[in-house]
């Protein structure tokens, strides 16, 4: 369970506070009794690094499409493979 402290609290004891999050402690700021802020450890280097490495593009030349035309619309054949036999052809699907 997270230590809830109050924003006078936290003001006028921060260094203890950051030495708890420190020892793996949850510290939670609450403004009148409502959380509003959480105190936790900051990332490794380590764990930055990895952050940035899955950004855009992360997983370029690792997705293969194996269909070229999947982008293109379905045939009505197919259409009526996945709506059933309610499919009219040239209609939206309801």
């Amino acid at each position: 369970m997270p230590r809830i402290v109050s924003i006078t609290e936290a003001k006028t004891h921060l260094s203890e506070l950051i030495d708890a999050v420190a020892r793996g402690e949850e510290v939670v700021i609450a403004r009148r009794g409502r959380p509003v802020a959480a105190l936790r450890p900051a990332p490794s280097p380590e764990e930055i690094a990895a952050r940035r490495a899955r950004g855009f593009g992360a997983l370029r030349g690792k997705v293969v499409i194996h269909d070229p035309d999947w982008w293109k619309p379905l045939s009505d054949d197919e259409l009526r493979d996945w709506y059933g036999d309610d499919f009219a052809p040239g209609s939206p699907p309801s």
